[in-house]
This record gives structure tokens, C-alpha cells and sequence, in this order.
């Protein structure tokens, strides 16, 4: 059972991870994509480091575990975060965070097809409903007057980034603390970042409006600080039911607090890809009993 101090914590999780969907949108009105996630990741990469040093962590990886800091961190950090904000910078935020999170679907349907896992039921109607979800997005993107299809290809190809990296973490045999590792793989991918910057973007002026520097805040200290402390305090205690519901929650918060935040109203097809998506996560992470009780 989850207790009242852990609901109020997973609700915040989902709003913040939620919100910060339209609030990276926000930001790239002002700042170009991979400076900003050079930027926001670098303090928050910071933040947790002192965070969890703290609190008496080891915070250095020692002798092979360095290995597991890159070979998980390349798909599952700098895949996704490099990849999934070009997404965010072509698409409507919402949309964006659709496409995202089709990642638990891809991790399922990357063990089937290359590691032997099992194709069950529930796995074939979880990928049918993304590639209903991902056509409705994508003939909506070539339909529109200013339809950036490519945005779409750029967030599947982050979606499945992060699906590798989860299969890569699933199979680790980690011997250094799961903070620490997640701590170090932004700390290296940040300074990928900063470099793919440097060289691909013109160094922005700095300039910035009130707005825009609370965004940035946003991004550092709750997207990538305090969000993710949350998690990390609760994943080893939820239920899956329960995990999966937040997973679940997340695009459709950022769907609807986009048009607050950035003025983007969804479509009928981004509702509908909603409906499929969501579907789509049910069938591959609630458990069986979880189902039965909600049918």
C-alpha cells in the first residue's frame, strides 16, 4: 500500500516532470536546445552531487564501474536528453511528450525483438497502439501549415535511446549506489553537451528575460534537482501499479499545462494519441491483477 506521504510525493514527481514539458518550450523561445540542456543539466548535475554527498553517498565510481557510468549513460543520457530536445524544439510541447513517452513500449518491444523475451498479448496491443499514436501525430504534422514531421522521427529516436538505456540498466550488475551512477552520467553528459554545443550553436548572449531565467531554474534545480531526488526516494518502495500511473500521468499534464504555459492547444489527434499511448503503457507495465481490477 502507498501511504499519504508518498502519494503527495508522487503527485508532485508527476507534476514537475509533467510541467517541465512545456516549461523546456518555454525556454528555447529565447535559448538554442542543446545550450539549454547543457545548461539546466549542469545544475542540476550539481545540485544532486552536493545533495547526495551530504547524505553520506559514495560519489566515486571506482575501477570497472566506470564502464557501466558510460555504456548506460551514452542511450540513456545523451541519447535521449541530446535527440529528445530537437524533438521538443520542432514539435508542440504536448506532443512532444506523447511521442516520448512511448519509451516503456519501446523497452519491451526492443527485449522481444533482440533479447528473446517473450511476445505476449498484451505486448502486441501495446505496439499496436503506438503505431496508431505515432500515425495520428505524424499525418497531423504533414497535414498542418507549419507541420515539422521530422520532430517526430527526432522523438522516437529518443524514446528508443532511452528504452536501450533501460534494457542496459536492467542487465548491469551495478556495484556503486544508483544516485551516484545516475549523478555521473550527467555530469558526463553535460560535458558532451557543452562540446556538441560549442561546435553545432552560436553562444548565445545571455541576455535573458525574467521568464526565461526561471525557466532555466525550473529545468536545473526541480526537472533535474528536486525531481529527481523524489524519485529516488520512492522508486524502491512503489508499488508497479503505481509507477505506472505516473508514467501515465506525465504527457497527459504536460499536454494540458502547455496551453497555460506556452499557449498550445492540443489537437483532436493529440487526445486521441493520448487515449492510444496510455493504453499502450497499461498493457505493458500495470500487472495482470492490476487490469482486472480496472476493467
Amino acid at each position: 500500500m502507498i501511504n499519504q506521504r508518498q502519494l503527495l510525493a508522487l503527485i508532485a514527481l508527476t507534476l514537475m516532470w509533467g510541467i517541465n514539458w512545456p516549461m523546456m518550450k518555454f525556454s528555447l523561445r529565447e535559448l538554442s536546445p542543446l545550450y539549454f540542456r547543457a545548461l539546466t543539466m549542469t545544475g542540476g548535475s550539481l545540485f544532486l552531487y552536493s545533495w547526495y554527498r551530504a547524505r553520506g553517498l559514495r560519489m566515486l565510481p571506482r575501477g570497472s564501474e566506470w564502464k557501466s557510468v558510460v555504456t548506460i549513460g551514452a542511450p540513456n543520457m545523451l541519447g535521449w536528453h541530446t535527440v529528445s530536445i530537437l524533438g521538443v524544439k520542432e514539435l508542440a510541447s504536448g506532443r512532444a511528450a506523447i511521442l516520448g513517452f512511448t519509451m516503456p513500449i519501446w523497452t519491451v518491444l526492443i527485449g522481444v525483438l533482440f533479447l528473446g523475451e517473450r511476445l505476449t498479448r498484451r505486448v502486441a496491443v501495446a505496439a499496436v497502439a503506438v503505431a496508431i499514436a505515432i500515425a495520428l501525430l505524424t499525418s497531423s504534422e504533414f497535414t498542418a501549415l507549419s507541420g515539422r514531421p521530422l520532430g517526430v522521427m527526432w522523438m522516437e529516436i529518443a524514446a528508443v535511446c532511452w528504452a536501450i538505456g533501460t534494457l542496459l540498466m536492467r542487465r548491469a550488475h551495478l556495484t556503486l549506489p544508483v544516485e551516484t551512477l545516475t549523478v555521473w552520467m550527467l555530469i558526463l553528459t553535460s560535458a558532451c553537451l557543452w562540446v556538441i554545443a560549442l561546435a553545432s550553436e552560436p553562444w548565445p548572449s545571455w541576455q535573458f528575460s525574467a521568464g526565461m531565467w526561471a525557466s532555466l531554474a525550473y529545468g536545473a534545480f526541480i526537472n533535474y534537482g528536486f525531481a529527481q531526488t523524489i524519485w529516488s526516494g520512492l522508486a524502491r518502495h512503489l508499488p508497479p501499479a503505481t509507477s505506472a500511473m505516473s508514467v501515465m500521468a506525465i504527457p497527459l499534464v504536460g499536454t494540458l499545462s502547455a496551453t497555460f504555459i506556452v499557449g498550445e492547444w492540443p489537437q483532436w489527434q493529440d487526445y486521441l494519441a493520448i487515449v492510444f499511448v496510455l493504453t499502450a503503457i497499461a498493457a505493458v507495465l500495470l500487472p495482470p491483477r492490476s487490469l482486472g481490477k480496472t476493467a
